[in-house]
């Protein structure tokens, strides 16, 4: 079964969950109207089916062999690639200075949803482009940006992130690679990155790297690391002293190699300040944290279609008393329960996605500076739980998808354990859910003393009141249990900011990961509430789409079945953290 790109339910979750209306109303996005998002959206999608789902298989089955320093990329990747740049989806949110499109983030992000559910392993090197225009637009000197950016923008060349070493992972303050001043301007970048996604491939005609190094004067630790723009080709057409030593042989994204890459004292340019090339990366990391979130949304989305598909296909047992013969799956109240859940929480992570990107395009657009640090605020508070929640999301549905289709979900041939083997990596890279866990009870609650969490927890509130006030009989029991867990949320919120407070930095550490899919459910929950209230709306009004009472039942399923397990992760966060004391105990056993 191939992907269809759910559109129609995208631009619900943009107009009336993420707030596009509203921003295009404010004049935030020019000229941007209701019938060009349609328009785009509607086109993306056509590609995303008609052109790039069909690559999905192709990639997996063929993965990218390595010869002689050249990747081969998979059949139909290199006429798929220039298709989409011709079409200009890679310039969609560029800086129209350098030929972007100048539309906003949270068009794109629905476009990067499309793109990863089509195929994710194709998808994935536009991100790192696109994280790569960011860093360069916003740290890059105006030569490099004059030289590099209108090529990266269009997508003629990629980019990559480079930060990972053999000895060196998520801990960048041991990495080794060196920067020799070469008296030119320039530097001789010499040493070995890993785990760099497409860092070698035959799609385009220059591959230009971010390389993070150090300088021979630079202090100790992540203090001393500075950001290197290190081109496969150099501009006089020669080719750069780099070259893939090796391809990493992967659970899955095989259709997107994985290089190893050494630099023997490469030609590369200085990005930003010296010794302050951490700052300078973070701006990719975060560009890509969001993308990689969408990946999460995205393979949940397509391993739902697939299982859907099949649960309507296939039959076995009889489903009731009055059944005569074998019956469809889906008629069976597990499975019905399986698919409910699946569809739930991709519906929450997109809600959550789309709510992070809207925030980002304020805090590049609002049109007054208070706005614009409200909005980078919440971003920077949404963003760990866009990544975490939303990967450990496309983990969990994807499982799922192999259950509802038994033993053919573990047999290849179905597609079901591809989408499982391609979300694994996504809760991985950019920064483990860990970390993402971590920084947000760290780093993210303490914003503004407490002020901006509190503020997000408001307006979870202002949801759950108006389901209350304006839900009828068909929200069951939405209103109360999305209470509960928002109020679950705040008491949990409470406890870690006391013990960051009372320096227990332990304590709060313990709780990270229960207390970030906590804020998930929370927030997932009031976006498939806020979609409900929008549809409750609409059918008051005449309107008789059938995706409406299906967003009301939807938005009740996942507060009456899901979000209940709010109690027990408050309860986890708040007192679970007696493993620090007794875990080396039980660990010994």
């Amino acid at each position: 079964m191939t992907y269809r790109a759910p559109v129609a339910e995208m631009a619900f979750t943009l107009r009336h969950v993420a707030g596009l209306d509203r921003a295009i109303a404010e004049g935030l996005h020019g000229d941007l109207s209701d019938d060009l998002v349609d328009t785009i959206l509607d086109e993306a999608g056509r590609f995303a089916n008609d052109v790039v789902a069909p690559l999905n298989k192709v990639g997996d089955r063929h993965g990218t062999p390595l010869k002689d320093g050249v990747v081969t990329m998979p059949p139909g990747y290199r006429e798929a690639y220039r298709a989409w740049t011709e079409g200009g989806w890679n310039a969609l949110p560029g800086p129209v200075e350098y030929g972007g499109q100048g539309l906003p983030i949270l068009l794109n992000a629905a476009c990067i949803e499309m793109w990863n559910s089509a195929a994710m392993a194709f998808g994935l090197g536009p991100l790192l482009t696109a994280g790569g225009v960011e860093a360069l637009s916003r740290h890059g000197s105006e030569e490099l940006r004059a030289r590099y950016l209108e090529k990266l923008v269009s997508g003629e060349w990629t980019a990559t992130m480079n930060l990972t070493e053999p000895q060196a992972g998520s801990d960048l303050s041991v990495m080794r690679t060196r920067a020799e001043p070469a008296g030119d301007g320039s530097y001789r970048i010499s040493g070995e990155k890993i785990y760099i996604t497409w860092g070698e491939h035959d799609l385009t005609d220059n591959i230009v790297h971010l390389v993070l190094a150090r300088l021979p004067d630079a202090p100790a630790g992540t203090r001393g690391i500075s950001l290197f723009l290190v081109p496969k080709v150099l501009p006089d057409g020669t080719r750069n002293a780099l070259t893939c030593a090796g391809i990493e042989h992967k659970l899955g994204i095989h259709g997107s190699p994985t290089c190893t890459m050494v630099y023997d004292g490469a030609t590369g340019w200085l990005v930003g300040e010296a010794n302050r090339g951490l700052a300078c990366m973070f701006t990719m990391m975060n560009n890509a944290r969001l993308g990689v979130g969408l990946q999460g949304v995205a393979i949940a989305e397509r391993a739902y279609q697939q299982a859907l598909s099949y649960a309507r296909d296939r039959r076995q047992g009889r489903a009731g008393a009055a059944a005569d013969g074998a019956s469809a799956i889906i008629e069976h109240p597990d499975v019905q329960r399986m698919l409910l859940t699946m569809k739930a929480l991709t519906g929450a992570s997109r809600g959550i996605c789309y709510l992070t990107a809207e925030a980002i395009d304020r805090a590049h657009r609002a049109p007054d500076e208070a706005a614009r640090k409200a909005a980078q605020a919440r971003a920077s508070l949404l963003t760990p739980v866009a990544k975490a929640f939303s990967t450990d999301i496309g983990i969990e549905v994807a499982s799922l998808g192999i259950q509802v289709h038994g033993g053919m979900g573990f047999v290849e041939e179905t597609g079901a354990a591809q989408h499982l083997r391609d979300a694994r990596i996504a809760a991985i890279y950019e920064g483990t859910n860990g970390i993402q866990a971590i920084d947000l009870v760290t780093r993210k609650l303490p914003l503004e003393n407490g002020a901006v969490v509190r503020g997000q927890i408001g307006a979870l509130r202002l949801v759950a009141e108006r389901v209350l006030k304006e839900g009828g009989p068909a929200f069951g029991h939405t209103a109360p249990r999305l209470r509960e867990t928002i109020e679950a949320l705040d008491r949990a919120t409470s406890h870690l900011l006391k013990a960051l407070g009372s320096n227990r930095p332990e304590e709060a550490l313990a709780g990270a990961t229960p207390y970030l899919r906590l804020f998930g459910l929370a927030q997932g929950g009031a976006c498939l509430a806020q979609a409900a209230l929008a549809a409750h709306a609409a059918v008051a009004a005449g309107a008789t789409d059938p995706a409406h009472p299906a967003r009301i039942a939807l938005a009740r399923f996942f507060a009456e079945n899901l979000a209940t397990a709010s109690r027990g992760l408050e309860e986890t966060v708040t007192g679970g953290g007696g493993f620090l004391q007794d875990g080396a105990l039980a660990l010994a056993g």
